[in-house]
């Protein structure tokens, strides 16, 4: 009779326009009553803003002195940028932002953090030295049109790395490192040594390891003996500091515009560029699914934070000792974690850093912490379960209309050109041939002819059984010749004429000298006398 009292209230999901625009609601709306009421920011990082949610896919760029930081930017670009400066010097000692705008010029870090339309107003915190070396440089590039670009000054070593810079270096690269989409990590062929500081700005970085991408920059002043040498060297050493079990992929190349002074490896530095700019490519169609990912881990860090607090104020005395417990409080934090994780049964992984922790609690009164507030957690609870989970079925709707306007421009132009002979593989592989007027296939088509002639005396058409006499020898899987058969038989009637026959010895040739097949067959790799079979 009264079972209506014991039914669950109905969960209704608010419409939302966009991604952007979801998140920017749920966390608002879910998430910041959370992190206000338990000084979240105090101890983490400040609230996020529109822009946070809006901005462009971000790239960061770390690395020693004349690494190439500053020239991989021109390079990406093909062309220079307002406040730029090379040299193999420390020539970079500021941040710069490098960001889309019809009017180019530079607007300082002290006019950049008020600029409600930017998403740099957070980083006021840092004080005027850092403002001071900080600024945003407006460029009319078409690859701006698709991310942004934040030039990092060279990480000092020897004795120039104990110089205080006036401000946080590692905590500003920690505020850049939540924020951005990708990190690339620069390393000069020449120089592998990596500082002290250099140890903390990488360290600065943990927790982003999805975002992290190696670049062994200037590869092209090594020969290759001695560049599988540093590659080696650079392993064991990003080993010990990246502290990852898996290996990291490092993208080998030199990214400027001079010729290359060892162009053994040529072909090498083509692929990785190739590999390392369509990743970048793909940042815009990513970027909602990052900053979805980035705001749920920000939503468990705030749950523990807020277990933490509430914790450390129902141990405190309310009258005498207060100052002697939280001294024991903080001392016995590692207790205090191990007891929320097991009462909470949550991961160890999702607790903030034991030492940065207790540095940041010995600055605050822990009679001001709240206790805790279930509420407050169980609305960050269906925000997690429901709220994510709808705005997840929205991305892939975006994915569709962000791919019709993918990153171009610059360097980017050479990621799938076709129109000149100087393209990514052009030429080569199955492209071999592409615009000639004589058929490719005819360079070698006296030898096909010969085994084709061999297979059939009387010059007919050979079945399947007797082809595959000759195309085992390959050594290619059955799988491989499969696919050769189907695209050599242009006519589909089961057999291989001489042409056909010599297109499969091609393709397998093709394939032998480590290219891809095709999925369906070039028209340029048709036999003259069959091009309109489809």
């Amino acid at each position: 009779m009264f079972s209506w009292l014991n039914q669950k209230p109905e969960v209704v999901h608010e419409c939302y326009e966009n991604v952007a625009e979801g998140l920017k609601s749920i966390y608002k709306n879910k998430m910041l009553p959370l992190e206000q009421h338990y000084f979240f920011e105090e101890f983490h990082s400040p609230p996020l803003n529109d822009p946070d949610f809006e901005s462009k896919p971000l790239i960061l760029l770390v690395g020693q002195y004349s690494t190439g930081k500053t020239t991989f930017i021109k390079y990406l670009l093909e062309r220079d940028f307002p406040g730029m400066r090379i040299g193999p010097e420390p020539t970079t000692d500021r941040f710069i932002a490098v960001m889309y705008g019809e009017k180019e010029g530079v607007i300082p870090g002290n006019a950049l953090v008020v600029d409600p339309k930017k998403q740099f107003r957070p980083l006021s915190v840092f004080g005027n030295s850092f403002l001071n070396r900080f600024q945003c440089s407006l460029v009319k590039s078409p690859v701006l049109k698709g991310m942004s670009i934040i030039d990092t000054p060279g990480i000092l070593a020897g004795e120039k790395q104990r110089i205080d810079r006036g401000y946080d270096f590692t905590g500003v690269l920690e505020w850049f490192a939540e924020r951005v989409d990708r990190i690339i990590l620069l390393f000069d062929a020449h120089k592998l040594d990596i500082s002290d500081e250099f140890r903390r700005s990488i360290e600065a970085l943990r927790g982003h390891d999805d975002k992290i991408r190696i670049v062994l920059n200037k590869a092209d002043m090594i020969d290759h003996q001695q560049l599988m040498r540093v590659y080696g060297a650079l392993m064991w050493s990003l080993g010990k500091v990246l502290q990852m079990p898996e290996v990291v992929r490092v993208y080998i190349g030199t990214f400027w515009d001079q010729p290359l002074r060892y162009d053994v490896n040529r072909r090498l530095f083509e692929d990785e560029a190739q590999d390392l700019f369509t990743d970048l490519q793909s940042l815009p169609k990513n970027s909602a699914l990052r900053k979805l990912n980035d705001l749920i881990k920000r939503a468990r860090l705030a749950k523990v934070h807020a277990y933490i607090i509430a914790e450390l104020r129902k141990e405190m005395p309310n009258v005498f000792g207060k100052d002697n417990k939280k001294k024991e409080l903080i001392k016995n934090l590692h207790e205090i974690y191990i007891k929320i994780q097991k009462e909470h049964n949550i991961s160890a992984g999702d607790f903030p850093d034991l030492q940065k922790m207790r540095e940041a609690l010995a600055r605050h009164d822990f009679t001001k912490f709240h206790s805790l507030k279930p509420k407050l957690l169980d609305v960050v609870d269906q925000m997690l379960s429901d709220d994510i989970a709808q705005l997840m079925s929205m991305i892939s709707h975006e994915v569709n209309e962000i791919n019709k306007s993918d990153v171009t421009g610059g360097a980017f132009e050479n990621i799938g050109d076709h129109s000149s002979p100087f393209g990514y593989k052009r030429g080569e592989g199955v492209n071999a041939g592409m615009g000639e007027p004589d058929w490719i296939v005819n360079k070698e088509k006296a030898t096909f002819d010969a085994i084709f002639d061999q297979l059939s005396p009387n010059g007919t058409k050979i079945s399947g059984a007797t082809a595959k006499v000759e195309l085992v020898k390959s050594k290619l899987p059955n799988s491989v010749l499969s696919k050769i058969w189907k695209l050599a038989d242009v006519d589909k009637d089961g057999f291989l004429d001489r042409d056909e026959f010599a297109l499969a010895m091609h393709l397998i040739n093709v394939k032998v000298e480590g290219n891809d097949l095709p999925d369906v067959l070039p028209l340029h790799l048709k036999p003259p006398l069959k091009k309109t079979y489809s």
